[in-house]
Order: structure tokens, then sequence, then C-alpha cells
């Protein structure tokens, strides 16, 4: 909800590496409003396994892809993410806030490799459950690398974000607005994208830990080529169609058991410090890859708890014409993480 003084409008994009996704949220009315979404494809050896390997190709259609929405360039909020980010709850002595941040330095030496090399920040977090002298604490630090590089992939496109927030925050914002049932108990949200599967964790909806795994519609789309022999156009036709097909269920089935495999290694990981009895009590899809025929399917057969196709306009306001010629159902799942970015107000 907007404040006084604060930013009309956000600007989230999403550098994707199939897809650039660009909403535009507008903050002025009681609730936000999505106003304009543009999305632009990118070659498939533009950005691989995340890095940028033409840069002048990616900034161009950055630029080309904000433009089109009308937003200002100084209103953009854009993330990070990766194994190069690490996110962990923590719990330690109570401290005023403004003694924190030198308490949060001294902590993320015991939890984060090379601290020097990060960029740090951290969130108190209310906990009624935790002793009078003891505060929990969300630590996340992110490889100055990592956000040099985003930095400058930006400049050339003629943008200095206003923020840059980190993927598994800019989702759980996304999906708070959409989902505000599922921020109790134990809660997982998988982000399925065209290289990278992002399974993200809520406890009590606070994201407690993100982790990611090397599968995405390119790898279905070449399991179908290599499997079945289709051509890549025929592949991908299946992988963004409305119908299941036995060529892809047989690829959807091996890797769904590789995404859940993923996911019950991190709650396990988890499960110590998973408030409640400890178990994941449902699960979401989202991203390009969620709308794979059969995915959620099989995802919710493995698992045996429900799984469902999370929907980032299920609870937004949405303008007329925001969506210009883009057919919603299939976008929309797409956008999570570029709505997410956008309901940053400050």
């Amino acid at each position: 909800m907007a404040l006084f003084g604060r930013k009309k409008t956000t600007v989230g994009l999403d550098i994707g590496s199939g897809l650039v996704k660009v909403a535009v949220v507008d903050h002025s009315k009681s609730a936000p409003e999505l106003v304009k979404v543009a999305i632009s494809p990118l070659p498939d050896d533009a950005i691989v396994e995340g890095e940028v390997m033409d840069p002048h190709l990616v900034s161009d259609a950055i630029r080309a892809t904000v433009e089109r929405v009308g937003g200002s360039m100084k209103d953009v909020v854009t993330a990070v993410g990766g194994r190069d980010v690490i996110i962990k709850r923590i719990s330690t002595e109570r401290v005023k806030e403004a003694q924190a941040r030198e308490l949060m330095r001294w902590e993320a030496e015991q939890h984060v490799p090379d601290v020097d090399s990060v960029e740090l920040d951290f969130q108190i977090l209310e906990d009624s459950a935790a002793p009078r002298d003891q505060m929990s604490v969300l630590l996340v630090a992110a490889k100055r690398d990592l956000v040099e590089a985003k930095l400058r992939i930006l400049s050339e496109a003629g943008i200095s974000p206003r923020i840059m927030d980190v993927d598994a925050f800019a989702l759980h914002n996304a999906f708070e607005v959409n989902y505000p049932a599922a921020m109790n108990g134990a809660v997982g949200l998988i982000n399925i994208g065209h290289e990278v599967t992002n399974i993200n964790v809520l406890d009590d909806g606070v994201p407690i830990l993100t982790r990611d795994l090397p599968i995405g519609t390119r790898r279905f789309r070449e399991d179908l080529q290599r499997e079945h022999g289709l051509s890549s156009s025929d592949a991908e036709a299946l992988i963004r169609g409305f119908d299941r097909a036995p060529q892809l269920d047989s690829v959807i089935d091996a890797r769904t058991e590789e995404i859940v495999t993923g996911l019950e290694r991190a709650v396990a990981f988890l499960a110590s410090s998973l408030k409640g009895d400890g178990q994941m009590r449902a699960v979401y899809t989202c991203g390009g890859g969620s709308r794979t025929p059969g995915l959620t399917e099989s995802l919710g057969k493995r698992l045996r708890k429900p799984v469902e196709l999370a929907n980032p306009l299920a609870n937004m306001q949405v303008r007329d014409g925001a969506m210009d010629s883009l057919v919603t159902d299939e976008v929309a799942p797409l956008l999570m993480l570029a709505i997410g970015l956008a309901l940053r107000t400050n």
C-alpha cells in the first residue's frame, strides 16, 4: 500500500535466460494496480547458466522492453539470485536496531564464506516464540561480483536501479499479495524458468531458504529432442501447448523426480527449524515452465500433497490494456517475479 511521499509507480525488471519481463505497478491508490506489462524474447545463447554471453544484445533487449511500457529508467527495481545468494534465518542476542548492523557483520562471519566478498543485508523478524533476550533475523548475503555484473549490464541499458532486491523476496512479495492464506505454516514456492528451477521455502510467510536446480524448459526441450527425435520447434510447441502428450509425459516424470528430490532435501535440511510439525503443507508453482502440460499434476502425485499453479494476478487489480496484445492465461505464470519487484515501494 502506498504512503505519502513514495513513488507513484515502480518498474519491475526480471531478466531471465530466455525472456526479459517488465511489469509496471501504480501505488497511488488504496491497492497496487498493474498498469503495463511487456515481454521480450532472448536468443538461446544470450544468457547461459546465468552468465551473460552477449552483453550488448541483452542490454538492448532490456532497454527496449522498459521503453515499451513507458517506464522511467529511474524507477526500476531488479534483483539478483542463484547459488551466489545466501539466505539464512538465525537467532541472536536482542539488540537495538542501531547496533544490529555491527552484530550482523559478526554473525555473517559465522555463516557466510569469505564475508569480505559479499554485500550484506538483514531483516529483524517478529517472532513471538523467541525468548525475550533473543531475536530472529533473516540474514542475506550476495556475492559482490554478482551484484556488480548485474549493475554493469543495466548501466549499458541506461538504467540505474532504484532498488536491487533478491529473487526469493520478490517472488514472496507477489505471492503474499495473491495468496495471503498461504502465509501460515511451511509452504514451497517452485519457480520453473528456462534454465533454472528456484525452490523457495516459506515458513509462516518468511522466505527462509532458496535453492537452485539446473532444470528448466530448455532441458525439457532437449530431452524431447534426444529421446523422441523431435525438432526444436516441435518440442517447444509441446512444452508451450495446452494438451498433454505421451512424449512429454515421460520427460516430465523424470524431471519431476529431480525437482521433488531437491525440495525434499531442502525441507529435510530445515526440518528442525520449521515451526509446527516440520512438514510442508502445500506447494505452489510459477514461472514459464510451470504451465508445461502435466507438470503440476506430476509434482502433486509425487509429493502426495496439494500443488497449485500460482497466479500473480489472482488478487491484483489490473488496468484495462495492461496486457496489450498478450494472452493473460499464457503469460501470467511468467510474471510472478516481475510483479513482485514492481510491488516494492521503498
